[in-house]
């Protein structure tokens, strides 16, 4: 039988921006190699598997880039609750829960936008990496930091960010972290901060828009800035916004909230 198949572009309000994410839903459980597989094959940044779990709009949630299965991908649950929502599967349920790798994640609407419940990634000072540094190609960090997931590297300022253009093959040798955030004060009044983020080690050598990053800028700014609520601009080709609330700038938990555009609806025939 088919499997219904989407490919919506997450943290965007019109086709082609933000991030692309496939979304397969899974009428049954299937294998991690065949997941890997579809995953290679659709070619976006993640693609997220879907299975219900109980009667209470909760689902069972994989995500996988081209090359691995990761613990956390905030753009593909972001699509995921959107088709939900926008196929009807779940259309009166005001709130979606996601069984994933990283615990139970819960997605709300609120005019327009889904925000998304996820655990904060604080930031520690850290000396960085030869690696890193190397990637970095003459880019001098004002500071350097690590989430207990990905570097964070602060640049003096947006343009320093968007004029980026690291050596990838350095971040290969990074075994402990899964990419490289880049980020700096934002230029705009209407956004706190930029950022781009960078995972060859994962198969995804600049991601356009990358929710989980927002896990440990929301909180890093937030400390910073002394507020909670913020908004950041991802400067990638594509770009897209994200908004951040966190309950203090310490908090355990951080909200994402973001919206979406189905761009493919079919089918999986594989």
């Amino acid at each position: 039988m088919p499997t219904p198949l989407y490919q919506v572009d997450a943290f965007a309000t019109v086709p082609f921006a933000g991030n692309p994410a496939a979304v397969c839903l899974l009428r049954d459980d299937r294998d991690a190699d065949w997941m890997q597989q579809v995953a290679a094959e659709m070619n976006v940044s993640e693609t997220a598997f879907l299975r219900p779990w109980d009667e209470e709009a909760t689902y069972q949630l994989r995500w996988f880039t081209p090359t691995d299965e990761v613990a956390l991908c905030g753009h593909a649950t972001l699509a995921s609750a959107h088709v939900l929502w926008a196929t009807d599967h779940e259309a009166a349920r005001p709130a979606l829960h996601f069984e994933t790798a990283s615990g139970r994640l819960t997605a709300r609407r609120d005019d327009g936008w889904i925000w998304m419940d996820f655990p904060a990634d604080p930031v520690a000072p850290a000396d960085p990496p030869t690696p890193l540094l190397n990637a970095l190609d003459g880019a001098t960090p004002e500071e350097v930091g690590w989430s207990g997931r990905d570097y964070l590297v602060r640049l003096p300022d947006a343009g320093a960010v968007r004029a980026l253009q690291p050596t990838l093959s350095p971040l290969h040798t990074l075994d402990e972290a899964r990419g490289v955030i880049a980020t700096a004060p934002a230029e705009a009044d209407d956004v706190d901060f930029v950022s781009r983020f960078f995972a060859p080690r994962v198969g995804v050598p600049e991601d356009p828009v990358t929710g989980s990053a927002h896990c440990a800028l929301g909180p890093y700014w937030a400390a910073r800035m002394g507020r909670t609520e913020l908004t950041g601009r991802q400067v990638s080709t594509r770009g897209g916004t994200v908004r951040v609330h966190l309950d203090t700038p310490d908090a355990e938990r951080v909200a994402l909230g973001g919206r979406a555009v189905t761009v493919v609806d079919g089918r999986l025939d594989a």
